[in-house]
């Protein structure tokens, strides 16, 4: 009798042809036996005998599960695979060496890739069960695919690998502001975990409590708005960016900006014979 295969829950029958000459039969596995004759000797219900006479003996096995072996013919069950061991989500610092372990078992053996997904792609990285990734950085950080197939199915499962590092910052833009008007400054940060901020003009720290001052913080992003900015409120502001592996920080200078209304009626109280005009960040200067 040749092999025969099936598939995990499905049912095989088993048919061995005798003749004349045989007086004893059994249908063993492996070792153990399942029928001898007519006599049941295995107490998995799923075995039962559907014939037995001169010409054969045959046996059922139902919702197959394991191998079935016999002296003359090897049939095997066909197993999906299934992931048994995956390395859970994890969190590494950047510059870390990285090993991520996925097992599974199944019959035929299955195969096992691993892949990095993204939003534009999916890219095969491994096809171990072993992932490898020395000294790390950031932009391996990720949803990673586990995929275990063989010619029956294919069974999935993604873990998470978080990398932590330090800020860093955007450069800060210089702004120009008309007295009385409202200045809006930005501050980008990206990090692992998310920044904290903290905004500062010259040396003093400055919170969202004081009078005509806002801060909002969200994700990625501080912004900080003066309120009806006055010659005070002009100077040198610096947002930091803090996590527990470090920090950064960038400085926007505020400075005044007259208005084309204000400047022409600013003009128009000179004597003629001199003009004035706006150097941002120098002052006023005159020429005649």
């Amino acid at each position: 009798m040749d092999n025969i295969t099936v598939r995990q829950g499905e049912t095989v029958v088993l048919r061995c042809l005798q003749g004349d000459a045989v007086t004893h039969t059994a249908w063993l596995n492996r070792s153990s036996i399942l029928y001898a004759g007519e006599d049941k000797w295995s107490v998995d219900p799923r075995v039962s005998l559907v014939a037995l006479n001169e010409e054969e003996f045959t046996i059922k096995i139902e919702n197959c599960l394991v191998a079935v072996a016999t002296e003359n013919s090897q049939p095997s069950c066909s197993v999906s695979p299934k992931i048994i061991n995956l390395t859970k989500n994890i969190t590494v610092n950047e510059g870390s060496n990285v090993t991520l372990l996925c097992s599974a078992n199944g019959k035929p053996e299955p195969a096992v890739t691993w892949r990095l997904l993204s939003q534009t792609a999916q890219v095969t990285v491994s096809d171990d069960e072993y992932l490898e990734i020395p000294a790390v950085s950031r932009q391996k950080a990720g949803t990673y695919e586990c995929t275990a197939s063989n010619e029956v199915s294919t069974d999935v499962q993604t873990t998470e690998l978080i990398i932590n590092y330090p800020p860093s910052i955007s450069e800060g833009k210089d702004l120009g502001v008309a007295l009385g008007q409202r200045a809006v400054l930005l501050c980008e940060a990206e990090s692992e975990p998310k920044a904290e901020f903290e905004w500062y003009r010259e040396d003093k720290r400055i919170y969202n409590e004081m009078e005509g001052i806002e801060i909002e913080n969200t994700g990625q992003r501080s912004k900080l708005t003066l309120f009806n900015i006055s010659e005070e409120g002009y100077g040198n502001y610096t947002c930091v960016a803090i996590n527990k592996l470090g920090s950064a920080n960038t400085s926007i200078m505020v400075y005044g900006s007259r208005s084309r209304h204000s400047v022409a009626s600013y003009l128009s109280r000179r004597p003629p014979s001199t003009i004035d005009f706006c150097n941002p960040g120098t002052g006023i200067r005159n020429a005649t």
